[in-house]
């Protein structure tokens, strides 16, 4: 298989795309603040899964302080229209999975829902329901339109950590790992592997649970769950957010039965799914075996996929061949080039320090005066 016309495709798809558009979005957000680019310091850095929160925790509970985890998603509107009932199940499990990522548990969600009449609202919300109910995590509130000309559905979710997992954390000689729950199927016509509306709830909790679990322990820092950019793209965000590169073998990406060889559309249709259960870790090599080991402990598809390095380079390799998907120094991502001052990210991100010795931790929202308060916006669809 030629790397070029896999590259070509990636480059060219609808996942990357949308996650292109976020950096002109942040680029505008940090103009329009008051503080400027120094502004979007005060929050936690564009790029993660979810805003984290500095959290002191309930002494009288014996809560441990740590972090309250915020996020929102947004279903594009094609996919509420003709798959409702799917799109609601989703919109949950979604912003389930953003919390996992980041080292969380998730504790409740709110909604907000346009619809022309309860059709396809009661769908949706049936949708959600299930969702709701498989994850464990209650739906709380949230606001309607029932005279909405289109459908539309937003959902947003609230959490909770004790140690996070970041996109910020990735440090050249981290190997790459890839988690996926392959006892699925796609849901066709869509991108969209499936392996969780069939499947037992406790088995989807005890799933997630592996992330926090890692987090709390110490055997990982940076994780980010794969979003509708596909498995490369979701690496790509999380080594842009760590200012690191990395070379990535394709053979060694896991995928279906179906799939023999990583190569043709089936491939490359399998690159750019949007999984029910899908994550992206870069891990220190003292820590890989045991990592690997959780996720297989539940029959859980994991490997190295590649190797973190200090390029800004993502480098596909099959066998000998070698080609570059994206130079972060010559075109950015997601990131926007004024979304951060440069002393600052000097500061956050020494790239002349050693790999072990580099552990970035998000920076926590600091409460401030209404006027002055940062809008802190979950970008990551």
């Amino acid at each position: 298989m030629s790397l070029a016309p896999l590259i070509a495709a990636l480059r060219a798809s609808r996942g990357f795309a949308h996650k292109r558009d976020i950096s002109d979005i942040v680029g505008a957000l940090s103009r329009a603040l008051p503080g400027g680019a120094g502004a979007m310091t005060q929050a936690v850095a564009v790029g993660d899964d979810c805003a984290a929160i500095a959290d002191g925790g309930n002494e009288n509970a014996g809560e441990n302080a740590g972090y309250l985890l915020f996020a929102i998603e947004g279903l594009v509107e094609d996919f509420i229209h003709k798959m409702p009932w799917f799109a609601g199940y989703c919109s949950v499990m979604v912003n389930v999975s953003d919390i996992y990522a980041m080292g969380g548990r998730p504790l409740a969600v709110v909604d907000a829902l346009w619809s022309k009449g309860m059709d396809p609202a009661a769908q949706v919300l049936e949708g959600m329901a299930a969702a709701s109910q498989a994850y464990g995590v209650p739906i709380v509130g949230g606001h309607s339109n029932n005279r909405s000309e289109r459908g539309q559905l937003a959902v947003a979710i609230l959490g909770r950590a004790r140690k996070l997992l970041t996109s910020f954390n990735a440090r050249p000689g981290d190997h790459l790992l890839a988690a996926y729950d392959l006892r699925g199927a796609y849901q066709e016509p869509y991108p969209y592997w499936n392996a969780s509306t069939g499947a037992p709830a406790a088995r989807l909790r005890g799933d997630l649970e592996i992330l926090p679990v890692l987090a709390e322990a110490g055997l990982c820092d940076a994780a980010k769950d794969i979003s509708m950019a596909g498995l490369l793209g979701t690496a790509m965000m999380l080594l842009e957010c760590s200012r690191a590169g990395a070379t990535i073998d394709v053979a060694a990406i896991p995928r279906p039965p179906h799939i023999a060889e990583p190569a043709g559309p089936d491939f490359l249709r399998w690159l750019t799914a949007f999984p029910s259960y899908g994550f992206v870790l870069s891990v220190r090599p003292a820590q890989v075996d045991q990592v690997l080991a959780r996720f297989h402990a539940r029959d859980l598809a994991c490997a190295v996929i590649g190797e973190v390095n200090a390029s800004r380079r993502v480098v596909l390799q099959d066998d000998a061949e070698l080609a570059t998907l994206w130079d972060f120094s010559a075109e950015p991502f997601i990131t926007a080039p004024d979304a951060l001052p440069a002393q600052l990210v000097a500061e956050q991100f020494p790239l002349d320090q050693p790999a072990a010795e580099q552990t970035v931790p998000v920076q926590p929202v600091v409460p401030q005066p209404a006027a002055q308060q940062p809008v802190a916006e979950q970008l990551d669809a």
